[in-house]
């Protein structure tokens, strides 16, 4: 396909627009629209042209790498003068203060915007007539901001890409999944809203009344209409693995820092001892700020080079020691990435004590390690947790005890509550100086590891310049999901504060209850409920107008109850062992796939609608305070075990009618196991009482020839948390 090419070149290295870099496709069309102006009309091949233009797809940008200068500030008139009484010799009274932060930037690599478009003559005819135009534009941005642009058509994909690959700036997409810098494009209509605009303006003061009474009355003119269009920047992973001869060579988990610099300082001298560092005497300036961070500015941060060892995961009982060697080249470092590339590629990083064979990095050509910590094509996550543990801002320190004095000076419950308040406000410093915007809607904090095979968190401070007091590890649950690498922390530049994603289960949403009015005497049932009125209107918010579908209520569209033997709705819980409220969709219950209706409309509906509850007012049980939470392997709701004991009553769904009411109750067990595809059971009978207008309750033991796999609810409540079975012993 052809492509449409602009490339806008700034007289000075500074842009003053505010609020979007680069500068959005909606701006150069606003500047294509004025410098094709003559006078107040267009004309009508221009018209043409524009209007094709708009319906275009968001076109691919490149901009040179800008960081934000020092900021000044502007006095300007405002738009008050009915507070002097109209007088235009007094305007200088009610001038305001504005806040100017240019970017800098190297005025000699031009921005430039490429659409793609269909071949055929009059789209040629359009593109050559918007080239004549580029020719016309003056500024762009505020009116400092002079450029000259030149346009021209480029013949196919081959030679798009080149003049990328050649540019030597910053790539940026339009991002299909729906994250990143948001910029204004053009859409059709946005001409005709900026002709309309244009028109309105020029009549926005109107002269009311008459002689003495007359006076200006000022309406705005409507805001032109652009299209916000997500566009992603990403960073290059370089993936390497840690090799001696055929096979890999781990390396220590808890000697991840010491391992990470030695690396660094070898690759970096490396690129000082090749001809790429003497060919110009600033790049060895570069090589102190992206590889060291000396002498590196608030601006520089984001410009660093990551050296990340990846410890292996993605399986509970893997040995973590590392493997792998993760480098991330940020979109706008100063030294390319293939020359990082090649500065890593091939290099030695130590020797066998015994053998004497070398230990080097090898450019990985299997990336699959990179899915485990959300990297690339992996989905967004919302939970996230540390694999490293992160070096948190020095507030976060925890009071030193001294081994040989530990009974005398252990630390009581409110100073340890101390402690961790302390470190999660730490952490959420620590997320926004790693440059994450997305709100984290729970946090966690802890020394031991999250997992088996992981270490406490003072083992990683051997080596480091870091005390082992301020080593956490720690879990965020975030309001959205986001995508890897995350690494959080003063240690993140060299492996520490590493985290992975949390796959929860698709289909169970999990709630642990922190603080509330909770007492033993609660109802399970009755908490349930007002668990699913929350979680109903929740949804009903988020769809707007409309019934609920039966998903949400168990109810059919006439308002009777959904009876037909199988499981279509949703099911609400409240696990008293855990202190948790669980919502578990019909597909986890009925142990089948879920719908093509399930996964694609109702469960991103439904995980939408939860995702910023943290709030349940639940009558009697008072306000609960909610954090989401993972189902973790072994659970004892959820693992496989041949015997279940009794959570909650069981409610029979049909009386038999037998003499003895135990009798009862095992035969109603049996026909709900068997209802649902579950083989028979040996029962043990607890306890049974009866409830007037609600029929047979009771406990019991269920002993399975096999293990099953839960959850484990059965009979009449079952969609309220009533017949809870959990893993006996």
């Amino acid at each position: 396909m052809p492509a449409l090419l602009i490339s806008v070149h700034f007289h000075d290295g500074r842009y003053h627009g505010m609020g979007d870099w680069p500068p959005s496709p909606a701006r150069l069309f606003q500047a294509l629209v004025a410098g094709a102006a003559r006078g107040v009309t267009l004309s009508d091949e221009v018209v043409k042209a524009l209007k094709w233009l708009e319906g275009l797809a968001p076109p691919l940008i490149a901009a040179p790498s800008a960081y934000p200068g020092r900021p000044f500030r502007n006095f300007v008139p405002n738009n008050d003068l009915d507070a002097v009484g109209g007088d235009l010799t007094r305007i200088g009274e009610i001038r305001t203060a504005k806040d100017i932060r240019p970017r800098l930037f190297d005025a000699t690599v031009p921005l430039i915007y490429t659409w793609t478009f269909e071949n055929g003559a009059e789209a040629e005819r359009h593109a050559g007539t918007i080239n004549q135009i580029a020719d016309r534009i003056y500024q762009l941005g505020r009116g400092v901001d002079m450029v000259w642009a030149t346009g021209e058509t480029l013949a196919d994909e081959a030679e798009i890409e080149a003049r990328f690959r050649t540019h030597g700036g910053v790539r940026w997409s339009p991002n299909e999944r729906g994250v990143g810098e948001t910029l204004l494009c053009p859409r059709p209509s946005s001409l005709a809203s900026l002709i309309e605009r244009f028109n309105k303006a020029r009549g926005r003061f109107k002269r009311i009344g008459q002689g003495k009474k007359a006076s200006l009355l000022f309406a705005q003119a409507p805001k032109p209409n652009f299209k916000p269009v997500p566009y992603n920047s990403p960073s290059t992973f370089l993936l390497f693995d840690i090799r001696k001869g055929d096979g890999f060579e781990p390396q220590p988990f808890d000697r991840i820092v010491a391992l990470a610099e030695t690396i660094r300082d070898l690759a970096a001298e490396r690129l000082r001892a090749s001809i790429w560092s003497r060919e110009a005497p600033k790049r060895e300036f570069w090589i102190e700020r992206v590889f060291f961070g000396r002498d590196a500015t608030e601006a520089d941060k984001a410009r660093r080079i990551r050296i990340t060892p990846l410890p292996s995961i993605g399986h509970p009982q893997v040995e973590r020691s590392i493997r792998r060697l993760l480098v991330t080249v940020p979109p706008d470092c100063p030294i390319a990435a293939e020359d990082v590339a090649w500065a890593f590629s091939g290099l030695a990083i130590g020797s066998d004590k015994e053998t004497g064979e070398t230990i080097e990095l090898v450019l990985a050509g299997d990336r699959t390690m990179l899915q485990h910590y959300g990297v690339e094509d992996a989905a967004p996550t919302r939970l996230w947790r540390t694999v490293t543990p992160a070096t948190l801002p020095e507030r976060a320190v925890r009071r030193r005890i001294d081994p040989h004095r530990m009974y005398e000076e252990a630390k009581g419950g409110a100073e340890r509550a101390r402690e961790n308040a302390a470190a999660e406000s730490a952490v959420r410093k620590a997320l926004r100086h790693a440059g994450i915007n997305v709100p984290a809607q729970a946090i966690r904090v802890q020394r031991e590891p999250f997992e088996g095979k992981g270490r406490r968190a003072e083992a990683f401070a051997k080596e480091t310049r870091f005390v082992k007091e301020r080593f956490w590890h720690v879990e965020v649950a975030f309001t959205q999901a986001i995508q890897g690498p995350l690494l959080i922390g003063d240690g993140r530049y060299v492996g520490l504060g590493l985290m992975a994603p949390v796959r929860r289960t698709e289909g169970i949403f999990a709630f642990a209850i922190m603080d509330g009015l909770l007492t033993e005497q609660v109802e399970p049932l009755a908490l349930a409920r007002a668990l699913r009125r929350a979680v109903m209107a929740r949804v009903q918010e988020k769809m707007g107008r409309g019934t609920l579908p039966a998903f949400f209520t168990g109810h059919a569209a006439d308002g009777t109850p959904l009876r037909p033997g199988r499981h279509e709705h949703l099911a609400f819980i409240f696990d008293t062992l855990h202190k948790r409220l669980l919502i578990v969709a019909p597909h986890i219950l009925a142990r089948r796939d879920a719908s093509k209706a399930e996964r694609e409309r109702y469960l991103p509906l439904l995980e939408d609608a939860v995702a910023e509850f943290h709030e349940l007012r639940a009558g009697a049980a008072g306000k609960l305070v909610l954090a989401p939470t993972l189902i973790e392997q072994p659970d004892p709701l959820f693992a496989p075990s041949p015997i279940w004991k009794s959570v909650t009553p069981y409610r029979v769904t049909r009386h038999a009618k037998l003499h003895a009411a135990a009798a009862a109750l095992e035969a109603d067990i049996v026909a709900e196991c068997l209802r649902e595809g579950l083989p028979p059971p040996r029962i043990e009978v607890s306890e049974t009482f009866g409830k007037p207008g609600l029929g047979l309750f009771g406990h019991a033991e269920l002993t399975f020839r096999t293990a099953v796999a839960g959850p484990l609810i059965l009979g009449r409540d079952r969609h309220f948390g009533g017949g809870l079975f959990a893993v006996a012993g």
